[in-house]
């Protein structure tokens, strides 16, 4: 994928749950930054998109994925909002 597809790539954003305690932000150049209530930068890692699947690969080892369907990501039993 170019760089413009990455930045224009419909799921590179912020990702929110409905009270906001986490807050995933996927970047352009596939990496990602979760927040989880006042810790901003709870986590970091990187992440890969095929189709409507997204893996996860947190920098400390840990892995994670999950699924975009109908605009809303479902992640580790948690769905998330794109905020605009």
């Amino acid at each position: 994928m170019t760089d413009e597809a990455r930045a224009t790539h419909p799921y590179v954003g912020l990702w929110v749950t409905e009270d906001r305690h986490i807050r995933h932000e996927l970047l352009p150049d596939n990496r990602y930054v979760e927040a989880r209530g006042n810790r901003e930068r709870a986590y970091l890692g990187r992440y890969e998109v095929t189709g409507s699947h997204i893996e996860y690969w947190d920098d400390t080892g840990f892995t994670a994925d999950g699924d975009f369907r109908d605009g809303i990501l479902y992640h580790a039993g948690m769905v998330l909002h794109r905020e605009r």
